[in-house]
């Protein structure tokens, strides 16, 4: 342990004694500064009392996720209130449409020219759901009956849009710009950092409620904490598992060299997909509970109701939505015929399976395989916050959810329906992002130090990121 200790220790010092890697940290840390003062400015025309007492009676919800995911920015409606997540899902958008659009899809396949005709598109696309997206967010407040808004109207509504429009933008330029002149993905960091922000209030919330409050017992608190840690564990061994699949290529003669005869393997991930079917599933089950805070029907009321956290009728939605989005997207970024054909073309072959659409079907059904597994981990992964915030609401479930209420009381297990009244940055789409992001920024800090014939961070093996 010592003498790992040092390693790590020994390795951030060769960090910032190689000028262009030092540069490229400080860089990315100074844009992640700006990014996080930006999201203590307030957007004009708001009474920030009365949007706190609304965050408050609404915790548990939609907006309790996405305010983690903006670092807080949408409690405080900053002018970056909106975070990153418009950029997101129109690169989503954008990545989905290659598929069904064959101009997009042409362009995928242009190199760097057609990838850089596709992120222009993309950042039309996130002006326009910012442009959306705030003016919802302007009505839904006028609409609160808490008098958040100071002077109600288009004036406001146009203030908004442009701010937030605004805001999103110049986090996107952020974004980009560390992904170009720092280190790691920008985009990815920018997440990572609205959420990291929060843990020290969520310790805090903890150590209130054991030693001031002593609403826990130290037993319940040291529980948390190994669970916390055997869920960071599970979540980073998913992450790096993967199946690999051998493949033998065949000697060639070209002129007087010859050629292959190498085996290798093709990786396969477990959890392919990542983090977007929980993030797609997501802002599909939250679709509801919007339009519920802004149109004024009672069946919309309702619906919103029944799709609220904790609910049967949300977990229902959210885990088949993850399940589907889990086999979509995968089978989107991941084609076994191609990856069949590069195969064959180049003289290789997986042993005791036959070339071509064989190997396809080989490919196909080990794929389907794990991403089964993937998705059940998601799901697993992503119930875990839904039952430490509120617990699951069994009282709405037909015939059997009041008998099997009644039965939880009278076990003194009524927590499992209320919930523990914990943040979720224990668990969750969180934490998939912060161990995600961790790992690639590690890995590729990582391959500069090697690069440039420093040690790494590990000594027997090297972090493999989440595309590693």
């Amino acid at each position: 342990m010592p003498e790992e200790r040092s390693l790590i220790l020994s390795s951030i010092q060769n960090i910032f004694s190689i000028p262009d890697l030092r540069k490229r940290v400080l860089y990315m840390l100074g844009l992640l500064a700006v990014y996080r003062v930006g999201a203590f400015i307030p957007t004009p025309g708001i009474n920030h009392v009365a949007l706190e007492q609304l965050f408050q009676s609404n915790a548990g919800t939609i907006f309790g996720f996405l305010d983690v995911f903006s670092g807080g920015a949408l409690r405080r409606f900053s002018i970056f209130a909106l975070g990153i997540m418009p950029y997101i899902t129109a690169s989503i958008i954008l990545q989905l449409a290659t598929v069904v659009v064959p101009y997009l899809e042409k362009l995928s396949k242009e190199g760097e020219l057609g990838r850089k005709k596709i992120t222009q598109y993309t950042r039309y696309l996130t002006v326009v759901l910012t442009l959306f997206q705030g003016f919802m967010t302007a009505v839904a407040l006028e609409r609160s009956g808490e008098q958040i808004v100071t002077s109600p109207g288009w004036g406001f509504r146009l203030l908004v849009m442009i701010t937030l429009t605004t805001g999103t933008a110049f986090i996107m330029w952020i974004g980009e710009q560390i992904t170009e002149r720092g280190i790691g993905n920008g985009i990815s960091l920018i997440i990572f950092a609205g959420i990291v922000v929060g843990l020290p209030s969520a310790i805090g919330f903890i150590w209130t409620n054991v030693v001031e409050l002593r609403t826990w017992s130290p037993l319940t608190a040291i529980f948390l904490l190994v669970f916390m840690v055997l869920v960071v564990a599970a979540v980073v061994f998913v992450e790096r598992g993967q199946r690999k699949i051998p493949v033998q290529y065949a000697k060639r003669v070209v002129g007087r060299r010859v050629y292959g005869g190498q085996a290798t393997h093709l990786p396969l991930k477990v959890n392919s997909g990542g983090v977007i079917p929980v993030i797609f599933a997501a802002s599909i089950v939250a679709i509801p509970s919007t339009l519920g805070a802004v149109l004024p029907y009672d069946f919309m009321r309702s619906l919103s109701e029944q799709l609220s956290q904790g609910m049967p009728l949300y977990n229902l939605l959210y885990c088949a939505g993850i399940i589907f989005f889990c086999f979509f997207y995968v089978s989107i970024i991941f084609n076994p015929m191609e990856v069949a054909d590069n195969i064959r073309k180049y003289g290789g072959y997986i042993p005791g399976i036959r070339p071509g659409h064989r190997t396809a079907e080989y490919i196909d059904r080990i794929l389907s395989r794990l991403t089964a597994a993937g998705a059940v981990y998601l799901v697993l992964i992503c119930l875990l916050p839904e039952f430490l915030m509120t617990g699951f609401k069994v009282q709405p479930i037909p015939w059997i959810g009041p008998k099997l209420d009644d039965l939880l009381n009278a076990m003194q297990m009524s927590w499992v329906t209320t919930g523990l009244g914990v943040t979720f940055y224990f668990g969750g789409t969180s934490l998939l992002i912060v161990v995600g992001v961790a790992m690639d920024t590690i890995q590729q800090i990582e391959s500069q130090l090697i690069m440039r014939h420093y040690d790494g961070f590990m000594k027997k093996g090297r972090i493999r990121g989440r595309r590693g």
